[in-house]
């Protein structure tokens, strides 16, 4: 018997491309789901919340694939960082996150034959002590705009991050070990093996592996 066919529900290159490292083929299909918290919601809800919405709407559209989602939520003091609206608030994000501790939650769901899973996966990442300066230019690329937080742990020019302590892969938008267990639970094996595939990515380590 065949793998069912598999599909994206996220428009993220970086999604993408996280998946690309294990060796998988997919398309891509994304459906608009409104992310507004709901009133009290604590962020481990709220992206466990809004990726099964995200992987629910396209499975309507592909009932025989099996479909993957994901969201991902920077988190510091209580406070949820999304992605900033503006220049301006990309700036007042990386200042507030500078030289300090936060954390991303990255939710992961697969759906397949009328069954979801989720899973979530919780990273503490330390920000360096960036200059004001770097922030500028950091944020004059555009980059940041489209990223939760306002950051990209794996831009080399402005190298964010100090340190982390989780899943790297998380960080940038998808647990790659999450992600391909659910996804062999559902039928669709990832070809490359997680953890080689981690460190092409952090050129340093995987937490997998390091368990």
């Amino acid at each position: 018997m065949s793998a069912p066919s598999f599909v994206l529900a996220s428009r993220s290159p970086r999604r993408r491309e996280l998946l690309g490292r294990l060796g998988l083929d997919f398309t891509v299909d994304v459906a608009d789901v409104d992310e507004s918290s709901l009133p009290g919601e604590p962020p481990e809800a709220l992206v466990c919340r809004l990726c099964r919405a995200k992987a629910a709407a396209v499975a309507e559209h592909h009932p025989d694939a099996v479909v993957l989602a994901a969201d991902t939520i920077v988190v510091l003091d209580g406070v949820i960082l999304g992605k900033p609206r503006d220049p301006l608030e990309a700036v007042a994000m990386l200042s507030a996150l500078r030289d300090r501790v936060h954390v991303v939650y990255t939710a992961v769901c697969v759906i397949h034959a009328g069954r979801a899973a989720t899973r979530l996966s919780a990273t503490g990442v330390t920000m360096r002590a960036y200059t004001d300066s770097e922030i500028k230019a950091y944020v004059e690329t555009g980059d940041p705009l489209d990223k939760a937080g306002a950051y990209g742990i794996q831009d080399p020019r402005f190298a964010p991050v100090a340190e982390w302590d989780g899943c790297y892969s998380a960080v940038m938008g998808l647990p790659l070990g999450l992600a391909a267990g659910l996804l062999a639970e559902a039928g669709v094996v990832a070809p490359q093996e997680v953890s080689a595939a981690c460190r092409s990515i952090t050129g340093d380590r995987c937490c997998l592996a390091d368990e």
